[in-house]
């Protein structure tokens, strides 16, 4: 090539001299030769390669001399060149001066890279197509990475997606909605097109709300990273569940809060089985506890009567022992003449009276333990209910009398019933003496009649009264309506007539205010 000469004003030559522009050419060819991670060539207006640098052959594995003057379409995989591709993109870059993409390329060997593109179109001074510029760029390691990423953030979106017994959901900074997976449709019942772009307090009941809880539940995930709780949430259809909700704060590299990860879970039967066990531990302990206290009951009972016991044996003991000692010492006098024998008559009949009370006594005693175990045995035969009220009031009568206390009986002419005559005579007498112990000295009246198909033997006192809150506890074991200083017994007379009394199909009924006497009623079918 010949180099230019430079002249002066004659025009005469002073010499050969290297052009700036050659300079310039040089430079930037040493540059772009040099550059090994770019393939950087140049094409002519139809495409063949003019150029060739290291990073090209780094790339594409072609050496200079086995490709300059081919058609850059050489690495374009076939369903590029079936489609045309090459030609379009000189196309555009000619029409728009530049053209630019990412696709697949083919090396040397075959193998394909991932390739950055880039295609400029070089013009003269006319503004005439010279040729194209050409630089790609392998982004296969990168591609992967993203691809790897992508399929990661793929699977992660399957799963989530998929999954039916979590609602996993996203917020924004703001607690907004802004991704919604198939779990959180069924537990919720919102579809997403419902329910993304809105406040996650959809879910809360109006107290919560109202009281900040929302807001306070991402500002706890905030403040640690992560928030959990359970508690009662509301579905679209206003129903709600109990919930185990756990808030994740989500933070960029940087630390910046993007927004929060909501995993709820219904474990509704959860905490009704809980429940149910905590009502049953509850109702156990309430259980031990009156069972407790039932006892303590039964043993401060077994205490008293085992007291009043003591005391009721003891005084007829006393006193028999009392008349056998004044019997011996009369008996010697007797013998002596010193005394009458008609003297111990008396002492017999008040002796036979002690015996009689400690009978009864033992009686009652074992009567309670035969009810308590099921043995209590009734004969049951067709009598005249009057004439055995009659029976036992005309025995008590002569001790009424010697009390003071005026009695009247009452009675239809007959009243038939089948019962065991002794042990509803039991109950008369018990009812009788109880008048007389209880009454105070006031008038006792005592009737048999027939109503309906019952038959009601009532004993009705003139005393004080039984307060209302005794009047059902009087009827328990060795319970009374005074205290054992006031009355003698045991505490089982009634609560043995009741037993006596449910035997024979009936009951035994209390009418009584303090002040107003009382009135006890032996109902018994006929």
């Amino acid at each position: 090539m010949t180099q230019p000469q430079m002249r002066d004003d004659t025009g005469k030559s002073k010499g050969t001299v290297v052009a700036p522009f050659v300079a310039s050419e040089e430079r930037f060819r040493l540059l772009t030769e040099s550059v090994k991670d770019y393939g950087i060539f140049m094409l002519d207006p139809e495409g063949y390669i003019q150029t060739w640098n290291e990073g090209a052959r780094r790339i594409k594995g072609y050496e200079a001399s086995e490709i300059v003057g081919k058609h850059f379409s050489t690495f374009y995989t076939q369903t590029d060149l079936d489609d045309g591709k090459p030609a379009r993109e000189l196309f555009i870059a000619t029409k728009e001066g530049k053209y630019e993409e990412e696709g697949w390329r083919v090396r040397k060997d075959g193998t394909t890279f991932w390739a950055n593109v880039v295609i400029t179109a070089l013009r003269d001074s006319n503004g005439v197509i010279k040729g194209f510029g050409k630089v790609t760029r392998d982004l296969t390691t990168r591609k992967e990475a993203e691809d790897l990423l992508r399929e990661s953030e793929e699977r992660y979106r399957l799963i989530v997606s998929s999954v039916k017994d979590y609602a996993i959901i996203m917020l924004d900074p703001e607690g907004r909605v802004v991704s919604w997976n198939e779990g959180a449709y069924r537990l919720k019942g919102y579809t997403a097109q419902e329910i993304i772009g809105q406040k996650f307090t959809k879910f809360y009941e109006p107290e919560d709300i109202e009281a900040g809880k929302c807001d306070w539940e991402l500002r706890e995930a905030i403040a640690t990273g992560r928030f959990e709780d359970e508690g009662w949430r509301l579905r679209k259809d206003g129903s709600r569940f109990w919930a185990n909700v756990v808030i994740t704060a989500l933070r960029s590299d940087k630390g910046e809060l993007r927004g929060f990860a909501k995993v709820t879970r219904d474990v509704t039967e959860k905490k009704r089985s809980e429940d149910r066990l905590r009502f049953a531990h509850e109702s156990l302990e309430i259980r031990v506890a009156n069972r407790t206290r039932e006892l303590e009951k039964a043993i401060e009972s077994r205490d008293e009567f085992l007291s009043i016991a003591s005391h009721e044996l003891r005084t007829p003991l006393t006193a028999l022992k009392l008349q056998q000692q004044i019997l011996e010492r009369q008996m010697k006098r007797a013998k002596d003449g010193l005394v009458p024998v008609e003297l111990f008559q008396d002492m017999i009949e008040l002796t036979g009276r002690q015996v009689d009370q400690l009978t009864n006594l033992v009686d009652d005693m074992l009567d309670v333990s035969r009810i308590a175990n099921g043995q209590m045995s009734y004969s049951f035969e067709e009598c005249d209910l009057v004439k055995l009220v009659g029976d036992h009031f005309r025995s008590f009568k002569h001790q009424f009398e010697a009390n003071g206390i005026k009695s009247t009986f009452h009675s239809d002419s007959e009243v038939k019933a089948r019962v065991d005559l002794h042990r509803l005579g039991q109950v008369v007498a018990n009812l009788l003496s109880n008048a007389m112990k209880y009454g105070e000295g006031a008038p006792v009246e005592v009737s048999v009649f027939r109503a309906g198909s019952e038959a009601l033997i009532t004993v009705h006192d003139n005393g004080p009264g039984v307060a209302d809150a005794n009047q059902s506890r009087i009827f328990e074991r060795f319970e009374r309506a005074v205290s054992a200083s006031e009355a003698s017994g045991l505490g089982l007379g009634l609560y043995i007539s009741r037993q006596i009394a449910e035997a024979h199909g009936g009951r035994v009924d209390l009418v009584s205010a303090v002040g107003e006497g009382s009135t006890f009623t032996i109902r018994i079918p006929i």
